[in-house]
């Protein structure tokens, strides 16, 4: 068992420093404000960087409540997984980060709306303070 699991991380390994790695930017979604990318493509994995409800033509916050900025969130992540030719439906691993745990019961129905049936996995976690002192930010993995 574990010559296999060694055997199969080498693999895992291997293949994906030597997989080509492929920068994603759309103009639909909001421009990256520090260095980093809207997405990073390796293999068949998208790697989505944290999106936060700014408006991508004005980057201007969108909404002062938690279920108007977690659909602006969303519609900015369709946005980069439009840009792969991706949906909602690829994404397998989300992160939240939400500014307060009791607003999560408000932001979970949007983002129960926004997934519909399909259920990827997701951590939440509470943080002190986001960029732009916005109330919500989602980081996802999305698979080809």
């Amino acid at each position: 068992m574990k010559k296999a699991l060694v055997t199969f991380v080498l693999i895992f390994f291997s293949t994906a420093l030597s997989a080509q790695i492929k920068i994603v930017s759309t103009p639909e979604a909001p421009a990256a404000i520090g260095p980093y990318s809207q997405a990073v493509v390796v293999g068949n994995l998208v790697f989505l960087s944290g999106q936060i409800p700014l408006d991508p033509v004005t980057m201007k916050i969108i909404g002062e409540d938690i279920e108007t900025q977690t659909r602006q969130v969303f519609k900015n992540i369709r946005a980069v997984l439009k840009a792969e030719n991706l949906t909602l439906n690829n994404v397998v691993k989300c992160t939240v980060f939400i500014k307060n745990l009791d607003d999560f019961a408000r932001m979970n129905t949007v983002y129960a709306e926004e997934f519909g049936r399909h259920k990827p996995a997701r951590s939440t976690v509470q943080v002190a303070r986001l960029p732009k002192d916005v109330l919500i930010e989602i980081e996802c993995v999305a698979v080809k």
